[in-house]
């Protein structure tokens, strides 16, 4: 791993201790509400100031950084999985089953990518299960795709034949040779894609369709504020540098493995 990656993953790293033991470094609950305290200015007190219900935007920026990077990628290894299992299948065994699958995937990749992930949401209740639903929906097929274009190389592959001529079943064959061979390029293409499920887990919560009030999550944070940015300009600024950093490392940490590993760049849609 270069520099730029060694950087990205250190601060995403960061980002997420952080988050994940904010309640032991802030002295404050994100959900309790001061009405003593309200939308008070970045100060010694409130590095970050206070909402319009005196909560304190660290906290808040903190434990919502646990949540939304959580969610993302907990959906980019759904998505991951769903089309590791279509594109090994879809590559290995080609036919009815290859066209099958790839008019899905084709079907999937046809609608943007935000609509999409809003038409998935919009069918269940709002909350945090339902973001990874939607995020993991939309995501999976350019994984699919991806490792099934690797797979149709492999099949011919003389190891593959060799297995072939000993009898291997196509259950071992796809689990043990060609499984093991399509790990390293989803793992980059999970790096290349989770800026982007970043992104599009703040525009869900952004939206209501996500974490519901009084949890905070970055983009729940700007929807919740956005009418204060003139008078309280910080109550945004906070929530959206932090979607700024965390997708700009995850995207220069997925283009840093890419590069390592020698991988075209596909697109990275969601």
């Amino acid at each position: 791993m270069g520099l730029t990656g060694k950087i990205s993953a250190g601060i995403i790293a960061t980002i997420f201790f952080l988050s994940l033991f904010s309640s032991f470094i802030i002295p404050y609950d994100p959900e309790t509400i001061e009405l003593d305290s309200l939308r008070q200015p970045p100060s010694l007190k409130h590095p970050l100031g206070t909402d319009n219900k005196g909560r304190d935007i660290l906290a808040r920026v903190l434990y919502g950084g646990k949540i939304s990077i959580s969610v993302s990628v907990f959906a980019a290894f759904l998505s991951m999985g769903i089309g590791l299992l279509i594109g090994l299948l879809s590559g290995y065994f080609g036919g009815k089953t290859d066209m099958f699958f790839m008019s899905l995937v084709d079907l999937v990749l046809s609608f943007p990518a935000l609509l999409l992930a809003v038409g998935v949401s919009v069918i269940f209740p709002p909350g945090i299960y339902t973001v990874m639903i939607a995020l993991s929906s939309v995501g999976w097929a350019s994984f699919a795709r991806l490792i099934r274009g690797h797979v149709l190389t492999l099949r011919e592959s003389s190891f593959i034949e060799a297995a072939k001529a000993v009898g291997c079943s196509h259950a071992r064959i796809l689990s043990v040779h060609l499984f093991p061979q399509c790990i390293p390029i989803a793992f980059v293409m999970t790096g290349l894609k989770l800026g982007g499920y970043i992104l599009t887990e703040a525009a869900l919560s952004f939206l209501g369709l996500g974490a519901q009030p009084p949890t905070a999550t970055w983009g729940s944070m700007i929807s919740a504020n956005r009418v204060f940015i003139s008078s309280a300009p910080w109550m945004v600024f906070s929530p959206g540098v932090m979607i700024a950093i965390t997708a700009l490392c995850f995207n220069l940490l997925g283009d840093d493995l890419r590069e390592k590993y020698d991988i075209e760049k596909y697109s990275i849609r969601l």
